[in-house]
C-alpha cells in the first residue's frame, strides 16, 4: 500500500494484513525492506510489533 493511500484511511477503517497474528511480516517502504515484525492485537486494536530493524549499511547494499 502506498502512503498515500494510507494517510487517507480513517477512523474505522479495514486494511488486511497479509499474515495472522504471531506470524512474521516485512515492512516495505518503497519496495525497500526496512523492518522485520509481527501482527498484534492490543486491547482490541490491531498494530504491528517490530522485532528487527533493518541497519543502514543493510539498507544501503539493498539499493545496488
Amino acid at each position: 500500500m502506498a502512503i498515500n493511500e494510507l494517510l487517507q484511511l480513517g477512523q474505522g477503517s479495514v486494511l488486511e494484513l497479509p499474515k495472522l497474528v504471531g506470524e512474521p511480516l516485512d515492512v516495505l517502504v518503497n519496495n525497500k525492506l526496512v523492518a522485520r515484525g509481527e501482527p498484534v492485537m492490543v486491547n482490541e486494536k490491531f498494530g504491528i510489533r517490530l522485532t528487527d530493524i533493518i541497519s543502514p549499511i543493510e539498507r544501503l547494499e539493498s539499493l545496488k
